[in-house]
């Protein structure tokens, strides 16, 4: 049976939606499961006591005055398993995180361990401890008595407004409209049943509604229960967010650097509803769903929606958005040519286009991809389009590439018209003899390069033979136009170049492809070579280091199989992950390798470039496309995304039959080298109707994020097979931590309105070495051999000696990051946190443990030093003092490594660069020691390996001093703003 988790479950069907709906909840009382310390289970009634002062449980073998707690003496409540015992093995595999919570309490910290049947029980028992927690000494109202809040005179303000008559009553029309207009994606339909239930429920039934009733249906529609959970956590006072709350949500949870007082009194001006709100600076719940349904809040880092990369590097070190056939709008077999295709292709930041010219009924050139003579374009047409439309997304170059099937005298008009219509657009200098690699897209800016065929550099005549390319015969032969162009006796077709057409070539002149070894030594850069996706997957099974490294200096096309008659689309991860720079997709077939490809070039401003990893760049690095785990000197990663609920969830296109009712779930995918690519899907919510929760974590292992894509993909449980409901596709280094929402979208690419994704993201450096999976990241520390990256011989004497001399550095560097990395996980564990918090957040639980006491044991941070100790003063609980030990531990480890790992550095670097001193020499070293075939080919992988080893581990060190560095930051921030830290600065 799939395990669901929906907040309809809640008993009697109710929605928890405020904290007064919680704490009746907590008065009726309910069955939990608590955990004794030896893992054992047991269900006990637990129940709030009316005084709203102590929950009790039952039966229990205490007597009834020592089976409670007393709210006063509770020093936090944590959700999840987050306390040793919750952690335990024989326990962890038995429920969901999502179903555990902990009470931490009394002046020794223990902590009462319960598991409830779902989360929405558990989220109101924490939200309901947390609200009784934080009024403390003071009796809390019973619910809903008092003034109204800042929430209901708002609602009621809009309720007075639509009182036209001034009645005291609206007709219910105008109550759905105003809701609607309120929370645009909801159902009318939902809206009128919820007014027919409450007039029901409060016998008030009759065209018209009164206010209360107003007010009583918004909040019951428009309350976002795990919004709701959100604004409790951090609110001071559990109503709204106060500006203080505010600054610690963004700083804390959503990762946003240098946030001010300033800066949230704006975004509380932009979206809280309330004028009262707003003039006091409050972010009630409404304000807060709205922001972060905002752009200003959305999944996708705002700095990469413009250029944001080194766009100076050569032409072969980006991935270059291409087009295969763009002027399709449907399939190759029965596609309609429509010179639209193109303005849509253009429009989507594609900068590389096919264009396969035929000789044309009138004398002038035509381009036609489909085997109907009617559906062909004039050639002189195309140019004029992409004369207008070249540089209307991206200013940076676009590469046409001229498939010639033409007779030579057309070929002339060709040329002509590009560069009449083209003009200074066209890039016609010859290319510098003297440079090794291609201009940079910087330098190349609003041109236009012609990919082509050129005439050998001795033929002096108008036209000359070259060897054809293989791409375009497909549909030459279903034109039947293929005989008259077959060679006799086999062997590579030939074609009559015009040498106006030649001369357009510059940059991107296109040669066939012999083997890996004649390139390296004979292909000037300016050239380059086309693939078909048989003959490119081959390379990239059989010897992706090799392609790799061939791509460094030259541009390579791919283009799809002559067999995908239906215009289906490759995987672009396939080349992509070989450096393969030019993978030319059919725009017009949407799908899941459609969405990794637009997703994909959506990271730099859209701009149809995207700059390859470092790896693949420098010119000596070890990689290897196939690799089944972490790579030299990249700092794998790990991504932890909870997927909360879904909103507005269309229903699957025809659907009709299933009626009303969408059960989805949601499949997290991610794209990148095969050690990466992975799928987690959470369970199904059923009977959920549009708003359906999930509240599911999944986690991966990220070990190249520079080339990892994730997918969301929302599907609708079937029977017969699960239909699609929509996706949304990002780039790795485009997520934004902390609570987003994702925007939907179709099959087709185009955004579904008001549907969305609420989820959390977090991601982490992977705990050193070792698979990051679950058990890894909670596991228990010293069981695990720890890892040493080490270099490899290569067999040349002098070569290893250099690299020998790095062995020591290379394990003090892994010793300095590890034990810091240990110790942080230690420190946040015992703070309740996940490894995914950071050390503010550590800090603040602290803080908050001790002002939550009545005779608060004394613990203060002395700013006044560099690496602030944690003083204890008089006799400290059990717990606090592990704590205090873990704390002590993490800043010594980080002492160690933040003034020690420059002199680290600094002898890896200096291995390094002695390593490439002998780059240059490499091959006349090889012939001397007389290395060949396979050994030779070892030999220059170790080599390639090492100084790969070395720069990567230089890197990471450096990255975990500046982290180390953050951490001492946050802690001194931290310490000022919460009260513990003295003689701060």
């Amino acid at each position: 049976k799939k395990k669901t988790v929906s907040f309809s479950t809640m008993p009697n069907d109710r929605k928890i939606n405020s904290t007064a709906a919680c704490i009746s909840f907590m008065l009726e009382g309910c069955e939990l499961k608590k955990v004794r310390s030896n893992s054992r289970m047991y269900s006990r009634f637990f129940v709030l006591d009316a005084d709203m002062r102590s929950v009790r449980w039952e039966p229990s073998k205490k007597d009834s005055e020592k089976a409670k707690i007393e709210i006063k003496s509770v020093k936090e409540v944590r959700v999840g398993k987050k306390t040793p015992v919750l952690r335990s093995n024989g326990l962890s595999d038995q429920f969901p995180d999502e179903c555990a919570f902990s009470i931490i309490y009394g002046e020794n910290y223990e902590s009462l361990d319960l598991v409830a049947s779902s989360a929405d029980v558990v989220s109101a028992w924490v939200m309901g401890l947390r609200y009784l927690v934080s009024y403390g000494k003071h009796s809390p109202e019973a619910p809903g008595t008092g003034h109204p809040s800042l929430r209901t005179s708002w609602i009621s303000s809009v309720f007075d407004l639509a009182d036209l008559e001034k009645s005291g009553r609206i007709p219910v029309s105008r109550a759905v409209q105003l809701i609607k207009a309120l929370n645009p994606g909801m159902k009318t339909s939902t809206i009128e049943l919820k007014f027919k239930e409450l007039q029901k429920a409060s016998e008030r039934p009759g065209a018209e509604v009164a206010c209360d009733l107003f007010v009583e249906a918004y909040c019951e529609l428009c309350t976002r229960p795990e919004i709701f959970f959100l604004l409790v956590q951090f609110s001071s006072n559990k109503e709204y967010l106060g500006v203080k709350d505010l600054l610690m949500f963004l700083e804390v949870e959503q990762g946003m650097e240098g946030v001010t007082e300033e800066k949230c009194l704006e975004i509380v001006g932009k979206y809280e509803p309330s004028k009262e709100g707003r003039e006091k600076g409050y972010l009630a719940i409404d304000g807060f769903t709205r922001y972060l349904l905002s752009a200003d809040c959305s999944i996708f880092d705002p700095q990469h929606r413009k250029v944001c990369q080194d766009m100076a590097q050569p032409l072969s070190h980006y991935y270059i958005s291409s087009a295969h056939s763009a002027c399709l709008l449907e399939d190759n077999f029965w596609g309609r040519s429509d010179i639209s295709g193109y303005i849509s292709a253009l429009g989507l930041g594609c900068r590389s286009i096919e264009l396969v010219l035929w000789d044309g009924p009138e004398g002038e050139p035509v381009v036609y991809t489909s085997p109907s003579a009617a559906s062909c374009v004039p050639f002189r047409a195309v140019v004029g389009l992409i004369d207008q439309h070249a540089f209307a997304a991206s200013a940076y170059p676009l590469i046409l590439c001229l498939v010639v099937r033409c007779s030579a005298p057309q070929q002339r008009l060709a040329a002509q018209c590009l560069r009449k219509t083209l003009g200074e657009k066209l890039y016609l200098e010859p290319p510098n003899p003297t440079a090794s690699y291609l201009p940079s897209p910087e330098q190349l800016k609003g041109r236009i390069l012609i990919k082509g065929k050129k005439l050998p550099p001795g033929c002096e005549d108008s036209e000359g033979e070259v060897s054809d390319e293989e791409e375009g015969w497909e549909l030459a032969r279903r034109l039947g136009q293929e005989d008259r162009e077959a060679p006799e006796g086999g062997g590579p077709r030939r074609l009559r170049l015009s040498r106006e057409l030649s001369e357009l070539v510059s940059l991107c002149q296109a040669v066939p492809f012999q083997d890996f070894e004649s390139s390296r030594r004979g292909q000037r850069y300016w050239e380059m070579c086309s693939f078909s996706e048989v003959e490119a997957g081959r390379f990239a099974n059989e010897c992706p280091a090799e392609l790799v490294s061939y791509n460094k200096r030259f541009l390579s096309r791919v283009y799809p199989s002559p067999m995908r008659i239906d215009a289906s689309n490759m995987n672009p991860q396939d080349f992509w992950k070989c450096g393969c720079q030019m993978v030319a997709m059919n725009y017009q077939t949407p799908g899941l390798m459609m969405d990794l490809n637009a997703g994909w070039f959506q990271q730099n401003g859209a701009c149809g470039y995207v700059l390859r990893p470092a790896i693949m760049r420098e010119e000596v690095s070890y990689f290897s496309a196939n690799a089944k785990d972490s790579l030299p000197g990249v700092p794998a990663q790990l991504l932890h995304l909870k997927v909360i609920s879904g909103q507005n969830l269309p229903k699957p296109k025809g659907s009709g039959a299933k009626g009303e009712v969408v059960e989805p779930y949601v499949c997290a995918e991610i794209h990148g080298i095969p050690a990466d690519c992975a799928e987690h899907r959470t369970k199904t919510a059923l009977q959920s109707g549009d708003n359906p929760v999930f509240d599911e974590s999944l986690e991966f292992q990220i070990n190249l994020p520079e080339l990892a894509v994730l997918r969301f993909v929302v599907l609708d449980d079937d029977y017969i097979g699960d239909e699609f409901i929509a996706q949304y596709t990002i780039p790795f280094e485009c997520l934004q931590p902390g609570y987003r929402h994702v925007p939907l979208q179709s099959l087709a690419g185009e955004p579904l309105p008001h549907a969305t994704l609420f989820v959390h993201v977090a991601i982490t450096d992977r705990r050193g070495g070792g698979k990051g999976h679950r058990r890894g990241l909670a596991g228990r520390r010293g069981r695990r051999v720890r890892e040493y990256t080490s270099t490899k011989a290569t067999g040349i004497k002098a070569i290893d000696e250099v690299f020998r001399t790095a062995t020591q550095p290379l394990r003090e560097a892994t010793d300095l990051r590890e034990n810091v990395q240990n110790a942080l996980v230690s420190f946040k564990e015992l703070c309740g946190l996940t490894p995914a918090a950071n050390m503010k957040q550590c800090i603040l639980t602290v803080a908050a443990w001790l002002l939550h006491s009545d005779s608060a044991p004394s613990v203060t941070l002395n700013l006044a030093e560099r690496y602030p100790p944690m003083e204890a003063q008089g006799p400290i609980p059990d717990l606090l003092r592990k704590v205090l030990t873990a704390y002590e531990t993490m800043i010594q480890t980080s002492r160690t490594l933040i003034e020690s790992a420059d002199a680290v550095y600094g002898k890896l670097i200096q291995a390094q660069q002695a390593g490439m001193d002998f780059h240059k020499e490499l091959h006349r070293i090889e012939a001397k020691e007389g290395l060949r075939g396979r050994k030779l080919q070892k030999a220059l992988e170790s080599f390639a390996w090492n100084i790969t080893v070395l720069k990567g581990q230089a890197d990471l060190l450096k990255h975990a001093k500046a982290e180390a560095l953050e951490n001492l930051w946050q802690i001194h921030n931290a310490g000022q703003s919460c009260g513990i830290g003295r003689n701060g600065s």
